[in-house]
């Protein structure tokens, strides 16, 4: 396995990643977009059209990449868990480029149905690629929607190391990304009033500048006029490493070691061969 990763080299970890968040973005932009513009789904639909998109992302890419899918993940995974550093930017870049073409996607494809509900391309409309304080209509601001989202990452990232932590009760490999995707569902369902749960710079900045770029003048900015971009890049770097941080300190420095496989002895057959 460790050859095979290594033979892919870092473009494939980058296209992998883009692929992946690529993925993610078409189902999650994809559904909100489908319940806003067309009035078809709800709140419910769109947490788990979320989670499924994270599921199916965390899929194609894991074998390849390690599925970050998220530059909070990247990050969070250098500080604590030895993850290269050089690959920090690269992997972030090519996570939000992968989000910013499914985003571009599912702008082509729901053209007419947003120019029919939104002709100006306006605030009504904007919660479809990027979150806003409040989900646009609540009295959430800037630093409300801070607070959430370090809140809301912190849990994303203090929960995905338990799971993928092997000395803990891990679920199996081939189902941990379906548990993760659970997990997003979750946090969509309990975490989702002041922010839109971004929890991800990639996801967020991708899809916003996918807007700006077609048609959405005020894509930078949140319902009150105020500079918003920065919030869901910064507060989910932090939050994810704070949520990274307390599980080292409450949870794996606990843990028992990873048990070392026993060797496997050569069948008897062999070693006659060997000794002849």
């Amino acid at each position: 396995m460790a050859e095979r990763l290594k033979a892919h080299g870092l473009l494939g970890e980058l296209a992998a990643e883009f692929a992946g968040t690529l993925i993610l973005i078409l189902f999650g932009v994809g559904v909100v977009a489908q319940v806003a513009a067309a009035g078809i789904g709800d709140h419910d639909s769109i947490a788990w059209a979320w989670g499924l998109g994270v599921t199916l992302g965390v899929y194609v890419a894991a074998r390849v990449s390690g599925a970050h899918l998220n530059p909070a993940v990247t990050v969070a995974l250098a500080v604590f868990k030895g993850f290269s550093w050089r690959k920090v930017l690269p992997y972030s870049l090519a996570q939000t480029a992968g989000a910013f073409v499914a985003a571009l996607i599912v702008r082509f494809n729901y053209a007419e149905v947003l120019a029919k509900v939104d002709p100006g391309f306006t605030i009504k409309t904007q919660g479809v690629f990027s979150t806003l304080p409040g989900n646009g209509t609540l009295p959430i601001h800037t630093w409300g929607a801070f607070r959430d989202q370090i809140i809301g990452t912190a849990i994303l990232l203090f929960l995905i190391l338990a799971i993928t932590d092997l000395r803990n009760s891990s679920p199996a490999a081939n189902l941990a990304p379906f548990v993760v995707g659970l997990l997003v569902v979750a946090i969509g369902m309990a975490w989702g009033t002041n922010a839109g749960y971004a929890i991800n710079p990639a996801r967020d900045f991708g899809p916003r500048l996918a807007s700006f770029l077609t048609g959405y003048e005020t894509a930078f900015h949140d319902q009150y006029g105020a500079l918003y971009f920065w919030v869901p890049i910064v507060a989910p770097v932090i939050g994810g490493l704070i949520g990274a941080g307390l599980y080292q300190v409450v949870v794996s420095r606990f843990l028992p070691p990873l048990e070392e496989p026993e060797p496997v002895q050569a069948p008897a057959k062999a070693a006659a061969y060997e000794a002849v």
